[in-house]
């Protein structure tokens, strides 16, 4: 069967650059930079203020993209420009991941303005990062391939944050991470990052576009219209994407908002990054089994298990904060870490891959640009919700299970769209 069939040469550039750019998402976004930014750049701010502003810094990354998503997508359409946009917001992450090794110690608006530029960089990568698997994979080894990124890319970014955790280790953690070794991780970060994105811009090329008219911004800016009237007529299309908005939502949130939250309920910087790097391991069969078992059963159905399991993790976690038991706080939070690893991957590459057989080829980067407004929105309001919720109530715990509304609201609405014919 062509599911069978080793992969492309292609196909192995597009899973490593999944490699490359998951580093980013392990260090800067989940594990390491979010206690940096609390310990050592938010040095006397209050946790529960520090809490918000990591929350409300992810949400102002969010929407950067999100407002520009469209154009560029649309833009990039065009023949022979997909890769030109990747590699221009790549740069634009690479250059502030670079950056935020100048932050110092209560530079916490600063380290937050790196950041954010530097998540918008990776971010906007991956719309047209994304939008290549039409040209790299046929439409039945999508759920396929697009699982083979997820996970390859949780197992690869283990290595440099392994190389991460050694230097800080080397340099000692007496009082919390010490800030030249935590700096010089970031560094190996963009490096890892970008020797991985090598593979993609010599060997992935773009099979499908339109040809370049004489006034491409200007007919780039018509189609963006001509799409939102064919979404809104393509009522599976609208469905999913209302869908994604919240159970994408509550993972991203989760993702980004996870180790600050870990802090709050005393757990020890060691811990954490033990429990990180659990996820990480754990992740990499799991994403592996969700594209399997999506062959099986459907996209759809394999979707909705996996919203059912965060919104256990959600439920365990709001829970936490009440329990004194330290042994039984502890074995739950390494509960919710398993249950968080055995549905991350699936979650994110089935949908990346549903999306993609929904929509024409030819206008891929167009409409994964609406795919990730919907989802850099949803980023914005879920982190924000925390924030919100947590700066109201005093107490992180509200603001996590706040999230759980995003879960099923996300999943009652994919329970609306048809299963896959």
């Amino acid at each position: 069967m062509d599911i069978q069939v080793k992969m492309t040469r292609a196909e192995r550039s597009w899973v490593l650059y999944d490699v490359g750019n998951s580093a980013f998402v392990l260090v800067m976004v989940t594990a390491i930079m979010p206690i940096f930014f609390k310990d050592y750049a938010s040095a006397g701010v209050p946790a529960a203020v520090s809490t918000a502003n990591w929350g409300f810094a992810n949400s102002i990354a969010s929407l950067v993209l999100a407002v520009m998503a469209p154009v560029l997508g649309a833009m990039a359409d065009y023949r022979g420009r997909k890769k030109t946009y990747l590699l221009a917001f790549l740069l634009l992450g690479l250059t502030f991941t670079f950056g935020l090794s100048l932050v110092g110690e209560g530079q916490w608006f600063f380290c937050l303005f790196l950041f954010v530029l530097a998540r918008v960089g990776w971010a906007g990568a991956n719309v047209f990062y994304d939008a290549f698997i039409v040209d790299v994979a046929s439409r039945e080894r999508m759920d396929l391939i697009s699982s083979r990124g997820y996970a390859w890319g949780y197992i690869g970014s283990v290595l440099p944050f392994l190389v991460v955790i050694g230097i800080i280790f080397t340099a000692g953690m007496a009082d919390g991470l010490p800030a030249t070794a935590t700096k010089a991780g970031f560094l190996v970060v963009a490096v890892w990052w970008l020797v991985f994105s090598l593979p993609l811009m010599k060997n992935v090329h773009q099979q499908y576009g339109i040809e370049l008219s004489e006034a491409p911004v200007r007919d780039a800016i018509l189609r963006l219209f001509a799409t939102v009237r064919e979404i809104r007529q393509h009522r599976q299309v609208f469905l999913f994407l209302a869908a994604y908005f919240f159970y994408i939502d509550g993972v991203d949130t989760i993702i980004a908002m996870s180790t600050a939250y870990g802090r709050d309920l005393g757990f020890g910087i060691t811990l954490l990054i033990a429990v990180l790097l659990f996820i990480q391991i754990v992740a990499f069969p799991f994403a592996l089994i969700f594209g399997r078992l999506a062959l099986r059963f459907s996209t759809r159905t394999m979707l909705l298990a996996g919203i059912g399991v965060y919104c256990l993790a959600t439920l365990v976690g709001f829970s936490l904060p009440s329990i004194d038991d330290v042994t039984i706080k502890t074995g739950l939070f390494w509960f919710i870490a398993f249950l968080v690893a055995s549905s991350m991957g699936g979650i994110q590459a089935l949908s990346r891959s549903y999306y993609a057989r929904l929509i024409p080829m030819e206008k891929s980067a167009e409409f994964f640009g609406f795919y990730n407004i919907f989802g850099k929105f949803a980023a914005i309001t879920g982190p924000f919700l925390m924030g919100v919720v947590s700066r109201m109530t005093g107490h992180s715990r509200w603001g996590v299970l706040s999230i759980l509304l995003l879960f099923v609201a996300g999943a009652a609405l994919l329970c609306l769209v048809g299963e896959e014919e």
